[in-house]
């Protein structure tokens, strides 16, 4: 099973969630968030395995190429133009479709590979951890996502720490989910963005509770909206000092007493939505 860990927005305690999650659920842990991805920072594993992420591209052959332009027109990504009697190349633009080489009747357009990327595994704590690292500069971070969760096993419990936000790279990650934790704070950010987020999960017919972060313990906007559309409260992680000074430190909430109660009533509560062996 793979429980996913998101947020309609950056901030929220997304990472904290799933991190500490991972642990208190002895599950694998695995990083999508791989423009910014800092779940290593907590888990501190010890890095076992590299591999690098490629990606294809078109490259012209110009003494095939007579500069007919079928090609940038089939092109929907803009990856291809034609200036005067050249075929210029956006490599970074391109999404491998292959469409280019399809409509060349001139045999003028092959492909070749670049590394967009890599991926991290290792361990720490008793469990699997992965990131992806998209590399600086590289606009698409989808096939680092989707080359990281094609290498996961399907038969362990998984935590996906989605990126933030409900674009595209979070549409993928959740492709690959059967249980969605929506992470979300106590103001009208919070509760615009965790809307949003509610719709995407809700568009992949995916059972989600909700974690409140931040959360001073009194009655606030995110707790009045999710009674009010039967919305499940999963848990919620406090609003004070110590939680902020483990955090800025680096270190794991779940190790601290106080902390590992909310965690493990966190677990129990996703139990009882939806029960696995």
């Amino acid at each position: 099973m793979n429980i996913a860990v998101l947020s309609g927005k950056g901030g929220t305690g997304k990472t904290t969630v799933s991190t500490n999650l991972s642990l208190a659920l002895n599950a694998n842990y695995v990083d999508c968030d791989v423009e910014e991805p800092n779940g290593f920072l907590f888990l501190k594993p010890n890095i076992d395995n590299v591999y690098e992420v490629e990606e294809e591209y078109p490259v012209i052959n110009k003494e095939k190429c007579v500069g007919c332009g079928m090609c940038v027109k089939v092109c929907n990504f803009n990856a291809l133009a034609k200036v005067k009697d050249d075929i210029l190349v956006f490599d970074k633009l391109c999404h491998s479709c292959g469409a280019c080489q399809y409509v060349c009747k001139f045999g003028a357009i092959e492909y070749k590979k670049r590394v967009i990327g890599r991926i991290e595994s290792g361990s720490a704590f008793g469990i699997n951890i992965k990131q992806g690292i998209l590399n600086i500069g590289e606009p698409m971070a989808v096939p680092v996502i989707k080359k990281m969760l094609s290498s996961i096993n399907r038969n362990e419990l998984n935590v996906i720490d989605c990126p933030p936000g409900t674009s595209c790279n979070v549409v993928n990650s959740l492709k690959y989910s059967d249980f969605a934790v929506l992470v979300t704070e106590p103001s009208n950010f919070g509760l615009h963005d965790l809307k949003l987020a509610i719709e995407l999960v809700k568009m992949f017919n995916i059972p989600f509770g909700v974690v409140i972060n931040k959360d001073n313990g009194e009655e606030n906007i995110i707790k009045k909206y999710c009674i009010n559309n039967n919305i499940r409260i999963l848990g919620t992680i406090p609003f004070n000092k110590k939680t902020a000074e483990l955090y800025s430190k680096g270190e794991i909430l779940y190790f601290d007493r106080d902390h590992k109660n909310i965690f493990d009533e966190l677990v129990n509560n996703i139990r009882e939505v939806l029960p696995w062996s």
